[in-house]
C-alpha cells in the first residue's frame, strides 16, 4: 500500500529551512523549496514535496503554498509562525519554526540535499537565490520566456538537461512513479 506523506514532508522541509537558515522569509523559502524539488527530480525522477511551481515574474512559485500563505492551514500553523523581521532598512516576514524537525520522513539523499542548500544559503538574503532560480535557459526561464509563460506550470522534466547521460532513465523513473501515485489515488 502506498502511503502519502507529502503534506508532512512539506511542513518538515519548511521547518528545516526555518531552523537552518537566517532571514528565511516567504520568497527565500519558496526558492529553497524550488531548488530542492528540482535538484532532487534531476537526480531521481521525483520531487521531495510534490508541489507544482508556476512561472511568475519574480521567479518560480509553489502555487498551492502561496495560496495558503496568508491563512495557514492548522497543521502548518502549528509548525511555524510568520513574524516580522527588520532587515537593513525594511521590514519583511520571517518563517519561525515552532515544531521540531522530523528527519524520519526523508531519505538520506533528501536530507543531504536539504543540508547542502541550507549550508550554501544559510546567511544569504534572497538575491543569491534569484541568480540561480532565474538562470538563463533554466526551468523557470524556459517557461517564463520574457513573460509569455506567465503563471504557466514549470514541468519538473525541465530539471534534467537534454544532454544528461541519465536523462532517459530519470524520465522513465518519473513516469513509473507517477503511475504508482495515480494507481494508488484511483483506489481511494
Amino acid at each position: 500500500m502506498l502511503i502519502s506523506r507529502e503534506r508532512e514532508k512539506l511542513i518538515n522541509v519548511i521547518v528545516f529551512f526555518a531552523r537552518n537558515t537566517r532571514h528565511c522569509g516567504k520568497v527565500k523559502l519558496f526558492k529553497l523549496l524550488y531548488l530542492l524539488d528540482f535538484r532532487h527530480f534531476r537526480e531521481t525522477g521525483r520531487s521531495v514535496t510534490r508541489l507544482d511551481y508556476r512561472a511568475w515574474k519574480l521567479g518560480p512559485v509553489p502555487l498551492e503554498l502561496v495560496q495558503e500563505w496568508d491563512e495557514l492551514e492548522p497543521d502548518l500553523a502549528a509548525a511555524i509562525d510568520i513574524a516580522p523581521e527588520r532587515v537593513i532598512d525594511y521590514e519583511r516576514e520571517t518563517v519561525v519554526a515552532k515544531a521540531e524537525f522530523d528527519d524520519s520522513l526523508f531519505t538520506k539523499r533528501e536530507l543531504r540535499l536539504m543540508g547542502e542548500l541550507a549550508e550554501r544559503f544559510r546567511t544569504d538574503l534572497t538575491k543569491p537565490l534569484i541568480n540561480i532560480t532565474h538562470a538563463e535557459r533554466g526551468p523557470w526561464d524556459k517557461i517564463w520566456d520574457a513573460g509569455q509563460g506567465n503563471n504557466e506550470r514549470i514541468p519538473y522534466t525541465l530539471a534534467v538537461p537534454d544532454d544528461d547521460p541519465n536523462r532517459a532513465a530519470i524520465l522513465e523513473a518519473a513516469r513509473e512513479y507517477e503511475g504508482i501515485i495515480a494507481a494508488g489515488l484511483s483506489r481511494h
